[in-house]
């Protein structure tokens, strides 16, 4: 009979002889046969499994009370054993209870080695084959095993079979990748995310997703997420792989845009055209030297493939390639706070050229983002808002239909116009049944068409006011429209210029980056260097009134520049909501040597 029974712990545990499913009893003769299973084909001691069904307070007896849930489930594996007749499928030996089925009768077990078939298909390049075997193996799971079973046994078995079914879904989201179906990957791997919040591999995965998607700012808001969950949590950064990739969607690198072919793996290196296609203008280009030395966009051979799915092998000193090494003393040192963790040397350079501490200085390019709606002057909206408040108001709300329907013209928007419709009927019925009636008396009709008028007035004059973006904006917590394009177009400017300081510090003094008290053309998305502008930009920061920034300004002027936002927040004790606010705003650069100081400074004001 052991040759047609089934069972089932990816999730509820459940047992089949042939088609027929079989009840297993109560809960703790299930947990007993749960043990059996995780060792099926090989005896298991009697106190190991008192041990792991009673891990806290085992029975004084354990061995006559497990000795009884085996006889119940030998009368459920063996219907048709005689009562003295020794166990063919569950007997007891020497070393103790043995479960005799095939290990491919456990569902787990199918499940395991499913897995590992396809790791060994994909590695050998049949990636149709893997994909074949994922599906097979992933359809198996209904659930977490072991629900309901306590003790370290069972946990351990179910973390190991967890961690077993997130590297069999970190390994289709690889193909999947490798396929060209990114887009479609993506909701997948939000939902993923959500149930392994800690998985680098599944966040390197989203990312890289969401940018092949043309979702770029989504990408690295996905690593400002992570980042700040493992900060928050743990006191740790995003491991090196992940921080690279992060780098290397500020720089647009167009490598990441290219899936490898589905067949086969490994000659996806050699196999792949040089050159590729930027997606230049769905956001701001990447920051990059002009006149620097040319990066080709695919290493020679011998070098490892650059990353495509899964995780980026570790380049080898024998690729050719080196990293830059750090800038030597006196050309430019990347900032000490202020700024991602990782290394410097991501950038690489050409054998034979010239190390980077003399390359000559490069001019730095910035490509013009794609171009958005110009915002409404702010006096237009106020004056446009204020007019039309005072028209439904005025009017006794006879004409708020006409100040809505302009702003729904205005701005394209159909719900808007349906409101103004609305407002349109609502006055035509008012003025049509009031003007009609004859009698003195107001009748129940007429009443309650008097006090829709009256709230529909009232809601119009609301209604006109909240079609102002700002107070739409403040009301709600969060804006719209082109006014939130425009701010994930500066966020990603201010990403872009964090990266070039760190990777270029001469261009902090180039391009002014974190100086807009001093003329230039780049757009650093408002970066404010709060160590080196005036008491009259701080005061222009978002949340700090005239007297936090003369505070700012003479704090530094006295105890020196700021180190980091904790720094700042301590020295001038400023509230943790308005920090919070101007960590994305600030950097905290070390001043610049001044070519000719002064003998006596100066306090600021």
């Amino acid at each position: 009979m052991s040759g047609t029974l089934r069972f089932e712990i990816l999730g509820p545990q459940r047992a089949w002889y042939a088609d027929r499913e079989l009840d297993l009893g109560p809960g703790k003769q299930r947990a007993v046969l749960a043990v059996l299973l995780l060792s099926a084909g090989r005896p298991v001691p009697t106190g190991q499994i008192v041990e792991a069904v009673w891990p806290e307070e085992p029975p004084a007896n354990g061995p006559n009370v497990v000795q009884k849930y085996v006889a119940g489930l030998r009368r459920v594996l063996e219907p048709d054993r005689s009562p003295r007749a020794p166990g063919q499928v569950l007997s007891l030996t020497d070393a103790g209870y043995l479960l005799r089925i095939t290990p491919e009768a456990v569902d787990a077990v199918r499940f395991e080695r499913g897995v590992h078939r396809a790791r060994q298909r994909y590695a050998a390049g049949r990636t149709a084959e893997a994909m074949a075997e994922l599906a097979a193996a992933l359809e198996l799971w209904q659930g977490d095993p072991f629900t309901g079973f306590a003790g370290s046994v069972f946990e351990a078995a179910r973390h190991r079979l967890v961690e077993l079914r997130a590297v069999a879904l970190e390994t289709r989201a690889d193909l999947e990748l490798a396929s060209g179906r990114h887009r479609e990957l993506v909701g997948e791997l939000v939902e993923l995310v959500a149930e392994f919040p800690v998985r680098e591999r599944l966040r390197y995965q989203l990312m890289l997703a969401l940018h092949r998607s043309g979702r770029h700012a989504e990408a690295l808001a996905a690593y400002r997420e992570f980042a700040g969950l493992l900060r928050q949590e743990y006191g740790i950064e995003p491991g090196e792989v992940l921080r690279e990739l992060h780098r290397r969607i500020l720089r647009s690198d167009p490598t990441l845009l290219k899936a490898a072919p589905t067949e086969p793996v490994e000659a996806a290196v050699e196999e792949r055209p040089d050159g590729s296609e930027s997606a230049a203008g769905e956001v701001p280009g990447p920051l990059v030297p002009a006149g620097t030395p040319d990066v080709p966009a695919s290493p020679p051979a011998g070098f490892a493939s650059p990353f495509v799915t899964g995780f980026p092998p570790v380049p080898s000193a024998a690729t050719g390639f080196a990293p830059v090494p750090a800038p030597a003393a006196g050309f430019g040192s990347a900032p000490s706070v202020g700024f991602p963790p990782g290394p410097v040397g991501s950038p690489v350079v050409l054998p034979g050229s010239l190390p980077a501490p003399f390359l000559p200085p490069p001019r730095y390019e910035q490509p013009p983002a794609r171009p958005r709606p110009q915002p409404v002057p702010r006096w237009l909206s106020v004056s446009a808002t204020i007019v039309g408040a005072l028209t439904a108001l005025l009017s006794v709300g006879l004409f708020t239909w006409l100040v809505v329907l302009v702003y729904a013209v205005w701005r394209r928007s159909w719900r808007n116009g349906v409101a103004a419709l609305c407002y349109l009927s609502l006055a035509v019925t008012f003025i049509v049944v009031i003007g009609s009636s004859d009698s003195e008396d107001v009748t129940d009709a007429e009443g309650f068409l008097i006090l829709a008028w009256l709230i529909g007035w009232v809601l119009g004059v609301l209604h006109t006011i909240l079609l102002n973006g700002v107070v739409w904006a403040a009301v709600t917590g969060r804006g719209g429209g082109a006014g939130g394009s425009a701010g994930d177009d500066r966020r990603i400017r201010r990403e872009q210029a964090r990266y070039l300081l760190y990777h270029y510090p001469a261009a902090r003094q180039e391009l002014h980056i974190g100086r807009p008290d001093l003329p230039r053309t780049f757009d650093d998305g408002g970066l404010v260097d709060i160590n080196a502008v005036g008491e009259k930009v701080i005061a222009r920061l978002p949340g700090i009134s005239a007297a936090q920034a003369r505070q700012v300004a003479m704090d530094r002027w006295l105890r020196g520049p700021f180190g980091s936002m904790e720094d700042l927040a301590a020295r001038c004790l400023l509230p943790p909501l308005l920090t919070d606010s101007l960590r994305d705003l600030l950097v905290f650069l070390p001043p610049l040597p001044d070519p000719a100081p002064s003998s006596t400074p100066t306090p600021p004001g």
